[in-house]
């Protein structure tokens, strides 16, 4: 495997409704897609990194210059056996996880394509569906949000995900348990609390949660491992895991009962595929998490969770909720009965539509050797 070429489109595309986290409301999504053209293959990709370095130190601003500069330069020069080979070869560029991910996972694609098989079959996957949930931001009004988990659940999603910070977080979601006592329930915290807080999840103890995700800081292990001594309800990490190492510390310190696992944060395909593999060893689920993709970046995540330990249903929602243009077709789309089916075409199994690329684009460039 050569790669020959690393097209970046800089793209904005509009949100239909506002998206709030302890983070930030946002209004829109800016990223990068990528096509990488391996042997004369092209395969498309998502980089995950943000306008802003909030969910990771990681933005476009420093995906774009991390590979343009770095990774590029050096996988042109490179005989890949395979695309598992590809992050190994990265080593020497520290981080930039994100950057390294959005160009493994377009050769994946790539990979895939070229041997006339669907990313699924390639990666190792066995489902032909997935089980599909929903995260639903921080709302005006607790009403509004009792509405939009209402809307969900009847649209078949098998899980609610709550973003929640600091002020809207026990109230809040005792009074989404009363309203929907038999819902699949769980709270995103995106490292917004500490240790001073254990009285607080103590409470939500309360609530039947299946998980409390990365209550704590976003490079902490240790203190997670602490809270989950004093609570019942299962910690999940995310931000906390960016490696294989990671995901075994973690274990092995028992700082977490699931793992959030999401290709971009560590580094891609292969890395996301042995975290899981790792997983299952130690009785522990995993899901696929969501960086608010496009059709790219989702489709990607749907063949990710086609692998045998992503038991729990993930964030890989349906298209249409998102953004106002899709960017594939068809788009993706979850069925009544809460699934998404697994396309069996060739790489991604979905149309890139590149006359809304074009249309929503802000920048491109196309790097060679």
């Amino acid at each position: 495997m050569r790669i020959e070429s690393i097209g970046i489109h800089e793209v904005k595309l509009d949100l239909k409704h506002f998206f709030e986290t302890s983070f930030a409301r946002v209004t829109y999504e800016h990223f990068l897609l990528l096509e990488v053209t391996v042997d004369g293959v092209t395969g498309w990709s998502e980089c995950v990194a943000g306008e802003s370095p909030a969910y990771s130190s990681e933005t476009v601003k420093t995906a774009l210059h991390a590979i343009e500069d770095f990774i590029a330069p050096h996988v042109f020069g490179c005989a890949y056996d395979h695309p598992d080979d590809i992050l190994p070869s990265l080593h020497h560029v520290r981080g930039h996880n994100m950057a390294k991910a959005a160009v493994e996972m377009g050769a994946w694609e790539s990979y895939a394509r070229g041997r006339g098989e669907s990313l699924s079959k390639a990666l190792g996957g066995t489902r032909t569906e997935i089980a599909s949930g929903v995260s639903i931001g921080i709302q005006d009004s607790v009403g509004q949000l009792l509405e939009k988990i209402e809307e969900e659940l009847s649209a078949g999603y098998r899980r609610i995900k709550m973003k929640i910070k600091p002020g809207w977080d026990l109230d809040v979601v005792r009074q989404v348990r009363e309203r929907f006592p038999d819902a699949l329930l769980m709270v995103d915290a995106n490292s917004a609390y500490s240790l001073a807080d254990i009285e607080l999840f103590q409470k939500m103890d309360e609530l039947d949660l299946m998980m409390i995700e990365q209550p704590l800081h976003y490079q902490d292990m240790w203190d997670h491992a602490k809270l989950q001594k004093e609570i019942r309800t299962p910690i999940c990490l995310d931000e906390s895991i960016h490696s294989l190492d990671d995901a075994r510390r973690a274990i092995e310190m028992k700082a977490t009962q699931i793992i959030n696992i999401k290709a971009g944060r560590v580094g891609g395909l292969s890395s996301a595929r042995d975290i899981q593999k790792l997983a299952a060893e130690h009785d522990i689920p995993v899901w696929c998490g969501g960086m608010l993709e496009s059709g790219i970046g989702r489709a990607h995540n749907v063949h990710l969770s086609t692998l045998s330990n992503f038991t729990l249903p993930g964030d890989v929602s349906d298209s249409k909720r998102y953004f106002v243009e899709e960017i594939i077709e068809p788009p993706v789309e979850v069925r009544s009965d809460g699934t998404i089916e697994v396309p069996t075409g060739p790489g991604i199994g979905y149309d890139i539509q590149k006359d809304r690329i074009e249309k929503h684009r802000i920048s491109h460039r196309i790097l060679t050797p």
